[in-house]
């Protein structure tokens, strides 16, 4: 089997700004009030594309959402041409209006979870859009990023897509941000290894006190079901709350893989010496 792995960036949207609109990743918040400047990001984005491109990636571009969200702002009752809906909201709630504006769709290791072909029972690539349910802002991301993806991968006899998770906490999914997956080169085989902050439903499962845990074990344990993914090829394993408390929100923070490398901080793991044990256990069989 042949198969090219594709490095893909989000296109920084015009509204790009920060809103502090993410509670517990600190960075966000330390820079509610800072001035952002969007035409100065989309170049900076552009450029670190064309380095990828020229070192020899395959580079894929997600395009932006359209932001406002007109949508989201008639369902919350405000009415009028466009211009009208955004003053109102303006003056109603500032930050709701901000929320509309984000441009966060641009961190598209956000955008879902993907299985390779190689792992899958029916030799399809699939494709889950996060409901990135734990932020309203970016609660507002997955139908447009399942359109995306759909308009992107369109063949049927290669790719499947998923409807996103349900839209509700005890299934918060945040997509490839707590994904990874090891493997002797990505034409073969690999394990998936799904990283979640805490459990909705095992209250014995430590979890984090300060900041929620956007990844849930049982959203992770959905998306490989919905991804056919053999039972060896997947692994569960849980981030150490205690960094979580710490404003590393999502598992990319704190550990990252590809090909047969895993890259991570020494607390990035609850009983992380087991944890890695396990890991290799399960990678080499």
């Amino acid at each position: 089997m042949h198969a090219v792995e594709v490095n893909f960036d989000g296109l920084v949207g015009p509204t790009h700004n920060y809103a502090g609109l993410s509670y517990g990743n600190v960075a966000s918040l330390s820079h509610a009030s800072s001035h952002s400047n969007p035409k100065e990001a989309v170049l900076q984005g552009l450029e670190k594309m064309r380095a990828m491109h020229e070192l020899g990636l395959e580079q894929g571009i997600f395009a932006p959402h359209a932001r406002p969200d007109m949508n989201v702002l008639k369902r919350l009752g405000f009415t009028g041409s466009d211009s009208q809906i955004i003053e109102k909201a303006f003056k109603a709630d500032p930050i709701l209006l901000r929320a509309c504006y984000s441009a966060s769709a641009m961190w598209t290791a956000n955008a879902g979870t993907i299985s390779p072909s190689a792992d899958t029972l029916d030799g399809k690539v699939h494709f889950t859009a996060a409901n990135l349910n734990n932020k309203f802002h970016r609660s507002l991301e997955p139908v447009t990023t399942t359109a995306l993806l759909k308009a992107m991968f369109n063949d049927e006899r290669y790719f499947s897509h998923h409807t996103h998770l349900p839209a509700q906490g005890f299934f918060g999914d945040e997509g490839a941000a707590n994904h990874n997956r090891l493997c002797d080169s990505h034409a073969d085989t690999g394990l998936e290894i799904f990283v979640y902050g805490a459990s909705s439903f095992n209250s014995a499962l430590p979890k984090p006190v300060k900041f929620p845990a956007r990844q849930s074990l049982e959203a992770s344990q959905a998306v490989a079901r919905l991804h056919q993914l053999k039972p060896e090829n997947q692994l569960f394993i849980q981030q150490n709350p205690d960094v979580i408390d710490q404003g590393v929100f999502h598992n990319d923070v704190i550990a990252v893989a590809n090909g047969n490398v895993l890259l991570c901080h020494e607390q990035a793991f609850l009983h992380q010496a087991d944890t890695l044990k396990q890991i290799k256990q399960a990678y080499l069989g």
